[in-house]
């Protein structure tokens, strides 16, 4: 069993209880913070733990790092130790449905150089929606040991964003249009885009509630790539969770390499001197 960017419900459920195996519930809501470990307590796949999109899959915040930090190496594989996580545990994360929470969570394991790490594609929605198994008993501490460190080549910030666009780099936006264009902004103080980047919001990469064929998705990303080589992508969003997405289907495509603007544009907007554009490119 090897899962390193999407796993079917069905392939999930006969491997629930595997010894090797950890799920993450990575529920959550940035309206309302307690949301995803209520749902947790409520009810949640067989033995998995809840990742909290704040406390354990963000770090505190530093200057031009944005509303969700990238967290520091030991304190993330702190995390993960208490979760019973070691180098060679298969992980599977879920959300909600779209992905978005928990590719946060798949890229944060990528980014350390762990592969058996996959998001359950459809998410708790899909799992709920045929009728597989569920509970709401708290698992078992299973205390591990994890030491790595984040590949910082994967790990971009608003100086490398700039060299990365000078560079002829493609900057992958994956907020929502109207957000991209400026036209309306619920989060962030400013509205707009980094000029440069070109708008590809994350649900593209769905369809009817799960991921688009990885097929599909290849030839949709290598009509943006134009002849350039999946590193030449950096993905970026509000503040970094999001982006992930793109990352986690590109991989999923066979297009891996891409890399993560991790302050995003809430990072980008710390500094009031860096250009804003809302003419869409």
């Amino acid at each position: 069993m090897d899962w390193t960017t999407l796993v079917s419900p069905e392939a999930l459920q006969p491997r629930l209880g595997d010894d090797d195996l950890v799920l993450l519930d990575c529920r959550g809501s940035l309206a309302d913070p307690s949301a995803g470990v209520a749902a947790w307590r409520a009810s949640h796949l067989p033995g998995a733990r809840h990742a909290d999109m704040e406390r354990d899959l963000s770090g505190p915040h530093a200057a031009g790092a944005g509303r969700h930090p990238w967290p520091d190496a030991a304190g993330f594989t702190a995390k993960l130790s208490a979760w019973g996580i070691w180098p060679a545990t298969q992980v599977v994360a879920y959300d909600d449905g779209d992905g978005a929470f928990a590719a946060r969570l798949w890229f944060l394991l990528h980014a350390l150089g762990h592969a058996r790490v996959a998001v359950l594609d459809g998410g708790w929605r899909q799992w709920c929606a045929q009728g597989r198994p569920v509970d709401g008993l708290e698992p078992e501490p299973r205390p591990a040991s994890y030491r790595a460190t984040f590949d910082d080549t994967l790990l971009v910030d608003a100086r490398g964003v700039r060299a990365h666009l000078d560079a002829g780099g493609l900057l992958l936006d994956a907020r929502a249009a109207e957000r991209f264009r400026g036209e309306v902004e619920p989060i962030d103080r400013v509205a707009g885009h980094v000029p440069g980047a070109i708008n590809r919001p994350y649900a593209a990469n769905l369809v009817e509630g799960g991921f688009k064929a990885s097929r599909v998705l290849r030839a949709e990303y290598e009509a943006l790539l134009d002849g350039r080589d999946p590193e030449a992508v950096v993905a970026m969003c509000g503040s970094g969770v999001t982006a992930c997405h793109h990352l986690l289907a590109m991989a999923h495509a066979g297009l891996p390499g891409a890399r993560l603007f991790t302050g995003s544009w809430s990072g980008w907007i710390e500094d009031p001197a860096r250009p804003v554009s809302t003419r869409q490119i």
